[in-house]
């Protein structure tokens, strides 16, 4: 049975007609191809940070296990409204979501690792109907208990399923066709990049490109799957950017909400550092008002979770602009965010001089 894999980020779903557009891009992918489908879905734009906030209102010390149920209500609900907009159109289909979508991992909650895989309920799903609609970016610990993969992490969700249903490509729809040199959303001259390398892409996402979760790239590049990126316009579908074992490009990333961690030691930062190290979280070493620190730009919750409560520990926000032209990529921390998307464009300027505004519909 051959399966075609489609996630759908919450940039498609910025209110309820998100769900009968994908609902009805589905059925017409069903028409022209013949292939079953798997869709996975991220939550509403916005719903996970509200979800957040929310829970935080309840109990400002609520716990990281507590935090993840609550999380991934975000992606369950998503994915039910796009099950009743798909049956809306005459479409045999059912959802599945972390307690039955045959992933289990470690209990590192708030972004846990995939451990095991079992392909038979989404196979025995797909047996019965022409798309199964998965929740992203959950599963379940040993213990029965759902866990959240990290943000934007329904990318991994697909990655994976496409990897327990040994197909070679998943497809990923977002508000942009592809990757960029650059956010196109900051930086209107940033450039398409047809195709890229996993490993270019993965680092992309590290200091702070949106596109794509570093951790499903990973998880590609180890199974050889293809990424193709794709946007749902007014028009249609837009394809813009593959992700396989080539490609390379100059880029400018701006990761707004960046953190730096200051310590009172240097024994201290580098404790704490090979505890980030220990977990995959990226750290850069930084020096703050004459104090020891690391900055890290991606997984940032995740990272502090893991040093609260450490002692003579403090973290603020920043911005992190990162510019990647050489094998050491350089980062400029900002604390303004308006100064930092200005810095970030002249440096676009200088790696791209006259570069021509490319347009593509976003959906």
């Amino acid at each position: 049975m051959t399966t075609s894999i489609l996630k759908f980020g919450g940039s498609n779903f910025m209110d309820l007609e998100g769900y009968g557009r994908v609902a009805r891009h589905i059925a017409q992918r069903l028409t022209a191809g013949g292939n079953k489908i798997v869709a996975v879905v991220s939550a509403m734009k916005g719903k996970t940070d509200s979800l957040k906030a929310a829970m935080l209102e309840v109990n400002k010390e609520a716990s990281p296990s507590n935090l993840d149920a609550a999380l991934a209500t975000g992606e369950m609900l998503s994915a039910c409204m796009l099950e009743a907009a798909v049956s809306r159109l005459g479409i045999s289909v059912t959802s599945l979501n972390g307690y039955s979508l045959g992933i289990r991992t470690n209990s590192d909650f708030g972004r846990a690792s995939v451990e095991s895989v079992n392909p038979g309920p989404i196979r025995s799903a797909l047996q019965e109907h022409d798309v199964v609609i998965t929740a992203g970016a959950q599963a379940i610990d040993q213990s029965g208990r759902v866990t959240f993969l990290g943000r934007n992490s329904s990318d991994l969700t697909a990655i994976v399923i496409a990897s327990m249903l040994e197909e070679q490509t998943c497809e990923i729809y977002s508000d942009v066709p592809g990757v960029y040199t650059a956010d196109p959303n900051l930086i209107p001259e940033a450039q398409l990049i047809p195709e890229i390398a996993y490993k270019t892409i993965a680092e992309m996402s590290r200091y702070g490109a949106k596109v794509l979760h570093h951790g499903a790239v990973e998880f590609a590049e180890k199974h050889a799957l293809a990424i193709i990126c794709k946007s749902l316009t007014s028009d249609g579908v837009v394809t813009g950017t593959m992700v396989t074992g080539h490609g390379n490009a100059r880029s400018v990333t701006v990761a707004r909400g960046a953190v730096v961690i200051s310590f009172a030691s240097v024994a201290e930062r580098d404790n704490l550092r090979a505890l980030l190290d220990q977990h995959d979280i990226r750290t850069i070493h930084v020096n703050q008002n004459d104090r020891p620190g690391l900055c890290v730009t991606s997984d940032i919750d995740f990272a502090k979770q893991l040093v609260a409560g450490t002692p003579s520990v403090s973290v603020r926000s920043t911005t992190a602009v990162t510019e990647r032209d050489s094998p050491v990529p350089r980062v400029h921390l900002i604390s303004d965010y308006k100064r930092a998307v200005s810095l970030a464009r002249q440096l676009h300027e200088q790696l791209y001089p006259g570069a021509v505004v490319e347009r593509f519909g976003r959906g």
